[in-house]
């Protein structure tokens, strides 16, 4: 990675495309979740739309894996000629009071901490990797420009609100399947999703605001987009509830926006309520995809 990250962007982007297209083939596996998550959450598309989403898909991921490399390495000035911020990191914001980061699964979203980590430091939750060698180089990459608080999921909320009160952002990732705890089950593209609401309960412990940010990538292999929407209006009020069905629905919003950036090889329906069959058991037909 470290080899290739001296390449120029489109061309290190096409190698990453190429081996999606190798894994969508091969990897029948993620493959298939995948396409059960778009059944799941686009009904309304022909099967021919679904997979040529899930293999846009497998590119988009691979490809993303390898621009690591610029994002961990890469000069800081090559790498504010390739990340587009809209309209511009939200330090003032940040400073007045504590915030949550909301950064929902896209392919990029390590481009969106990195733009954060160029103006500001931060914190965040951190699932250690099964390298050792994979897990230092991400840990040092992702805190080379300011310094960064990496917290277990298992120590719970307490050192993140800490943190917070410290004056760092909370740079949260929402929308994974954990499992029942810490959750809810609310829709997410009318399919009931065990859904964290941390980002509400957070935001009501600290009267944080929260500030949604999604990195895409730019047309014809010239970056990425790193976009900061406005903080959400009382949020989240006094119905946790209903202020994760808002967070899941700004999500879904998002997705549909591009869809084959979204991270459709997790599980997101993993966790089902009581007595509901799982999506994903092994007696679930993967129908065949069209000729590659």
């Amino acid at each position: 990675m470290w080899l290739l990250h001296w390449l120029p962007l489109p061309l290190l982007a096409r190698l990453g495309e190429g081996i999606g297209s190798l894994l969508f083939v091969y990897k029948k596996s993620r493959r298939r979740i995948t396409l059960i998550n778009l059944r799941l959450c686009f009904p309304e598309w022909s099967e021919e739309q679904r997979h040529a989403v899930a293999k846009k898909h497998f590119q988009n991921y691979a490809r993303s894996v390898l621009e690591r490399g610029i994002l961990w390495w890469a000069s800081e000035a090559r790498l504010r000629r390739l990340i587009v911020i809209e309209p511009g990191v939200p330090v003032a914001a940040i400073k007045a009071s504590p915030t949550i980061l909301l950064c929902p699964h896209f392919v990029s979203l390590d481009v969106a901490g990195v733009a954060v980590m160029l103006e500001s430091s931060l914190c965040s939750i951190y699932t250690q990797q099964l390298n050792p060698v994979f897990d230092q180089v991400l840990r040092k990459g992702r805190s080379r420009f300011r310094p960064v608080k990496l917290f277990a999921r298992e120590e719970g909320v307490k050192p993140i609100i800490r943190a917070m009160r410290d004056g760092l952002p909370f740079f949260m990732l929402p929308d994974m399947d954990f499992g029942a705890k810490d959750a809810e089950f609310v829709p997410f593209f009318g399919v009931s999703a065990a859904t964290l609401t941390a980002p509400a309960r957070i935001a009501a412990a600290t009267k944080a605001k929260v500030i949604p940010v999604v990195a895409t990538y730019l047309p014809d292999y010239r970056g990425w987009n790193v976009k900061f929407y406005p903080a959400w209006e009382n949020f989240p009020g006094d119905d946790m509830l209903a202020a994760t069905r808002a967070m899941n629905a700004f999500i879904e919003d998002r997705a549909r926006e591009a869809p084959a950036e979204y991270f459709w090889t997790h599980k997101r329906f993993k966790t089902r309520p009581s007595g509901e069959a799982s999506f994903y058991a092994a007696n679930t037909s993967d129908e065949a995809p069209p000729a590659y």
